[in-house]
Formats: structure tokens, sequence, C-alpha cells
């Protein structure tokens, strides 16, 4: 199935990925040339993990996760299928995140440095939290086949929405550990006069919010969703779907007491077919 305004789809989708990509190796660059290297000691070194994890898992390849569905080669790929590298890529990105995470509490336990007293902290924590809420969910919910459809048609708006409050969120929270770290480590040439680093890193942060804004493009254009699946009907609750970032749930294929049901419907209107000639029958001899 062509996808409608394929060439924007296109470019929108190879700009992301390489002001993503960009990202990543800035974030490198900025910690191997200008923090001295990575470690895992207790030492700043093992801090420089929690920036490149954070960028490379939590930023980069959730943002990839969020919009693997619109790939229009993948159309023809199954729903199931499509939903694993989902949340495979999800999983990845938390597993990246909480150990970002550990390396700094870890380097706050060495150094004596106080835990979570930062804005950028409690955003950041509270954001991992609900991100490993959203994977589980998601993954009983709608990975695996025991949740009732209603259940289903109930949870997926909500599933949509924290996805990309959860992408937003943590971008924020990236640029303001960036910032937060600068304040800190440049006072000789102070982070207000500009000095190399201040602005290799800033480079960093837009080309961070750069990535994002293309991903909440690219996953909020309707001609980009990926087509239900030929034979599936779309999930519904109260009479209204409950649309994705994928679209609509597709049920694969009519359940066993939908057959019954329609059959039943085939058999009362074939009696009442029947009934109708015998009765026009019964007047016409009258």
């Amino acid at each position: 199935m062509a996808m409608e305004g394929y060439r924007g789809f296109l470019g929108l989708l190879v700009s992301a990925l390489l002001v993503g990509f960009l990202s990543v190796i800035f974030v490198l660059i900025w910690v191997l040339h200008f923090r001295e290297g990575l470690g895992w000691n207790g030492s700043g070194l093992e801090f420089n993990w929690h920036p490149v994890l954070a960028v490379t898992g939590f930023v980069f390849i959730q943002g990839i996760a969020i919009i693997v569905y619109r790939l229009p080669w993948t159309w023809k790929c199954s729903k199931l299928l499509m939903k694993s590298i989902h949340a495979g890529l999800n999983a990845v990105a938390a597993i990246l995140a909480i150990i970002s995470v550990v390396a700094v509490f870890e380097y706050h336990n060495v150094q004596k440095v106080p835990h979570m007293y930062s804005l950028h902290s409690w955003v950041g924590l509270t954001a991992l939290i609900l991100y490993i809420q959203q994977l589980v969910v998601g993954f009983f919910v709608f990975l695996l086949p025991w949740a009732p459809l209603s259940l289903r048609a109930i949870v997926m708006p909500i599933h949509v929405y924290s996805g990309l409050l959860l992408f937003g969120t943590v971008i924020a929270t990236v640029l303001m550990g960036v910032t937060e770290k600068l304040f800190f480590v440049l006072k000789h040439p102070s982070y207000h006069s500009f000095p190399p680093e201040g602005v290799f890193t800033n480079t960093l942060g837009l080309l961070i919010l750069v990535f994002g804004a293309l991903i909440f493009w690219i996953v909020t254009r309707p001609q980009w969703k990926r087509p239900r699946e030929p034979g599936s009907v779309p999930l519904q609750l109260n009479g209204g779907n409950a649309d994705g970032m994928e679209g609509a749930i597709a049920i694969s294929s009519a359940h066993s007491t939908d057959a019954a049901d329609a059959e039943s419907s085939s058999e009362g209107a074939a009696r009442k077919r029947t009934l109708g000639l015998v009765d026009t029958g019964q007047r016409s001899t009258m």
C-alpha cells in the first residue's frame, strides 16, 4: 500500500535519524574530549556514562521505537512482529536508562554527594519509573493475547498519550541535566563566557531538541499511520475508535462467538424472508 506524502515522510525520517545519530556522536565527543573519558570506578568517569546512556537509550532509541510503526516498509510485516520490535526497542532504552541512573548513584555515593536534590533528578527518576511501568503494562495488555478487548480499548489512548508525554519529559530532563552539569564544571572559564565546551554542549542540546521535534511531527501525522491489516476490524469502545500511534488495534480473525452471531443473524433473516413469502402467497390465494 502506497503511503501518502511518501517523499515528505522519507525526508523527515532521514533527517530524524541523522540528527539523532549526531546527538549520540556529540555526547560521546563531549565526555571523551572535554570530560576525560569513561570508566566505572566511582569517579567523574563513571558519571560520564550517565549522559551517554541517557541520550543513546532514553532519547535516540526511544524515539525510533515511537515511529517504528510508521515505516511503510514494515507494513507487510505482521502486527505481532511490529509490536515485538516496538517493545524490544523500548526495553533496550529502559535498560540503558537504568544503567545511567545506577552510574549517577554510585558516583554520588563515592564522592559523598547528596542524592535527589535537583529538579533534574526528580523529573528524571519519575520519568524512568513511569517508563518502566508503561513498558510492563504494554507488554501484558498489548503484546500478550490475554487481555480482553475492552481493556485494550481503555488502555490504548492512555498508552499512546503517556508514551509521547514521557518522550517529551525525557528530552526536557536531558536538557536540564546538560545545563546543570555545565554550571557545575565550567568555572575557569565560566559557562557564561562562552567557552568551547559550553558552545559544543549547547549544540548537543539543540540537536536533541530538533530530534524530538521531528519524532513528534512524524508520529502525529494521520496520513502516515500504519494501515489496518486486511480482514481486521478496529477496536472500539462505546462507539469510538481507540487510535494509537500505529493506528487502531487490529483483531486478526473473527472470534467464534462473532461467527455464531453472524450465522444466527443470517438464519433469522432467512426465516423472516420465508415467512414473508408464505404470507404473501396466502394473501394472494385469498
